[in-house]
């Protein structure tokens, strides 16, 4: 099968025809609403569902159910009443990196609104999760995650009060924490980190101002100091239409010591 000389690099081969050559007609009328939004570029609006059902000839539901998968890759986005194009997605490296760091090494603005800060007893599923000591008290803090003022995350963290008995009072909540744990002479060693697609639940979804059937990316991690000692217990949620994750592999041996190449 000859690879389309028109198609972007990482895209499905055939761009997703299938091999009996039927596509549904909404996904034709994707794929030339794709082509419109890249002609139009970055904050372009796009023709209303009226306008593009007369121009592709085709019933406004078809129309609508198209935009509805380009909204959830995050290739268009809502403003007010009308469509427009969306910006590329923000890449989070998956590495103990604070997301501060991530979001300013694409050009954009990080920030965090506060949303509760409380303490209580460490209970049995996180000390498990942990290490901690069952019944320590515990801080636990949630925040908004903001990208030039608008909400693309929700971060809860935890972390023992004996780690940073002052965090109530001397931590700025729309900073970094992990920028604060470096000032108070904390230092990351290492984590274990996993990531699953999710729904938001109602409230996650309202705080952060999305639909609740839009996907997210919730990343799970527990991190320790250089010593091996428990830090901290981080969940967040991503919008998946605003957020890729990057890695960077690197080669590895097998049991006798030689190159080894991935298995498949």
């Amino acid at each position: 099968m000859d690879y389309p000389n028109d198609q972007d690099p990482g895209a499905p081969i055939r761009s997703g025809i299938p091999e009996h050559g039927r596509v549904p007609k909404y996904y034709a009328v994707k794929a030339r609403i794709a082509a419109l939004v890249a002609e139009l570029g970055e904050g372009g609006l796009l023709p209303t569902e009226r306008d593009l059902s007369e121009r592709y000839d085709v019933a406004r539901e078809t129309v609508r159910q198209a935009l509805r998968d380009l909204l959830l890759e995050g290739r268009l986005r809502r403003q007010g009443r009308g469509t427009v194009v969306a910006g590329p997605k923000l890449e989070q490296p998956l590495s103990l990196a604070s997301y501060t760091e991530g979001v300013r090494r694409q050009g954009r603005t990080p920030g965090r609104s506060l949303i509760t800060l409380d303490r209580f007893p460490c209970n049995e599923a996180l000390a498990a999760e942990t290490g901690l000591t069952r019944g320590e008290p515990v801080w636990h803090m949630e925040r908004v995650l903001l990208a030039d003022d608008e909400r693309v995350g929700l971060e809860s963290t935890y972390v023992a009060v004996a780690r940073v008995p002052r965090l109530d009072t001397d931590f700025d909540p729309d900073s970094s924490f992990y920028g604060y744990l470096h000032e108070q002479g904390i230092a990351f060693g290492d984590a274990d980190e996993r990531i699953e697609t999710v729904l938001a639940a109602p409230r996650e979804a309202l705080l952060i101002g999305t639909p609740p059937a839009l996907p997210m990316l919730l990343l799970h991690r527990v991190s320790r100091d250089t010593e091996g000692r428990p830090l901290e217990r981080v969940r967040t949620l991503y919008r998946g239409d605003r957020f890729s994750f990057t890695a960077r592999l690197g080669g590895w041996t097998d049991d006798s010591g030689g190159p080894a190449g991935p298995s498949i």
